[in-house]
C-alpha cells in the first residue's frame, strides 16, 4: 500500500494552497465555486480522509479547546468534562484535557502546552499564573473558584462560599456541636472552609479547622487521625471536608479506629462527585452541579470564540445532596 494521502496532496493536485483546502473542508462560504469543484475533485480522486487537526492547522483555526484541571483524582472533573463536551459538541470542536501537576517534574506549563497546540481556546479547571494566561493569546473561561483574576477574562463558579455555609448548617441542624472542618490548599478550598467558619460561628458553635497538606483522601486520613484517636470528650462527633475524595479519606481514618460513620461520625463532603452516590459510601455532599457548570464555561467561550460577550462572573447555587453518611447526634 501507497502512503496515506495528506492535505499537501490534494492542494497540489487541485491547484490550491493548503489553506483553501482547510476552508473547503470546512465549509467556508468564502471559497469560489470551481475551487471548491477542484478540491472536491481530488479529495475524491485521492481517497483522502481528512484530519479535522490537520485541516484546522493549515487554516486560521484548529477546532481544538484546552482544558486545564487540578487533578484526575477527584472525579468531580468527570461530570464538568462531560458538560463542557455537550455544550461544544455541535460547535464540532475536540477537547484535550491535562492535569495542571501532569508535567510539573518537568517544568512544563500546563497552558504553554497548549499555546503550542495552538488550541482556539481554554478553560481553565485548575491553578494558574496571572502571567501564564495574560500570554496565552485566545479566549479563557475559569471554571471554578481560582486564585487567579484577570481583568477580561470570564469566571463561572458555585458559590463555594454559600456551599461551606449550607454543610455547616445541615451538621449543626442534625445537632452536632463539635464539628471539625477538614481544608486543604488552594481558593475554592478557602472559600468553602470560609463559609463553614462563618456559619458556626453565627451560631455560636466551637469552630474547629485542620489543613490537610493536599487535597487528597490520604492526607485528608493524615490530618484528622490523631483527632479521632483522642478522648471522646474530645473527638468531634461530625466533619465537614472539602472535597469527596478528603471526605472518603476521613471515613477510612474513622474506619481503622474503629468508629463507625455515621453512628459515631458524620461525615460530609463537598462536589457530589459519582463516588458520592456509591451505595456502599453513601456519602452526604454539597453539589455545584458540575456538568451544569462545564456546561456555562462551555457556553461562555463558545460566546467569547464567535466575538461575543461573557459575564464577569457567573456563580452557581450550590445545594445539599443527604445521603447515609450523615445522621441526627
Amino acid at each position: 500500500m501507497g502512503n496515506r494521502p495528506t492535505i499537501y496532496d490534494v492542494a497540489a493536485r487541485a491547484g490550491v494552497s493548503k489553506s483553501l483546502v482547510s476552508l473547503v473542508l470546512q465549509g467556508s462560504p468564502r471559497v469560489r465555486p470551481d475551487k471548491r469543484a477542484a478540491v472536491l475533485e481530488a479529495v475524491a480522486a485521492l481517497g483522502y480522509s481528512p484530519s479535522r487537526l490537520a485541516a484546522g492547522l493549515a487554516g486560521s483555526q484548529t477546532r481544538s479547546i484546552g482544558v486545564v484541571i487540578d487533578e484526575f483524582e477527584n472525579l468531580w472533573f468527570a461530570p464538568v468534562l462531560e458538560g463542557i463536551r455537550a455544550a461544544l459538541a455541535d460547535a464540532r470542536y475536540s477537547l484535550s484535557v491535562t492535569d495542571a501537576r501532569l508535567n510539573a517534574h518537568l517544568g512544563l506549563d500546563s497552558l504553554e502546552a497548549f499555546r503550542a497546540l495552538r488550541v482556539d481556546g481554554v478553560i481553565l479547571a485548575g491553578e494558574a499564573s496571572e502571567e501564564a494566561l495574560t500570554q496565552l493569546g485566545v479566549p479563557v473561561v475559569v471554571l471554578g473558584t481560582r486564585a487567579v483574576s484577570v481583568p477580561g477574562v470570564p469566571v463561572v463558579a458555585s458559590d463555594e462560599f454559600a456551599g461551606g455555609r449550607l454543610a455547616a448548617a445541615h451538621l449543626a441542624k442534625l445537632g452536632h456541636r463539635e464539628v471539625l472542618c477538614v481544608s486543604a490548599p488552594g481558593a475554592s478550598a478557602a472559600a468553602r472552609e470560609a463559609g463553614c467558619v462563618a456559619e458556626l460561628r453565627e451560631r455560636g458553635l466551637s469552630v474547629r479547622v485542620v489543613h490537610a497538606a493536599q487535597t487528597s483522601g490520604a492526607a485528608a486520613g493524615a490530618a484528622v487521625a490523631e483527632l479521632l484517636e483522642g478522648p471522646e470528650a474530645r473527638r468531634p462527633t461530625a466533619v465537614f471536608a472539602v472535597n469527596d475524595p478528603m471526605a472518603l479519606g476521613v471515613m477510612g481514618a474513622a474506619a481503622r479506629l474503629g468508629l463507625s460513620v455515621p453512628r459515631d461520625l458524620s461525615v460530609l463532603g463537598y462536589d457530589d462527585s459519582p463516588l458520592a452516590e456509591y451505595e456502599l459510601i453513601s456519602l452526604t455532599s454539597i453539589s455545584g452541579d458540575p456538568r451544569e457548570l462545564g456546561e456555562a464555561a462551555g457556553s461562555e467561550l463558545l460566546a467569547v470564540l464567535g466575538g461575543g460577550d461573557a459575564p464577569a462572573e457567573t456563580l452557581l447555587q450550590p445545594r445539599l445532596v443527604q445521603r447515609g453518611s450523615t445522621a441526627p447526634r
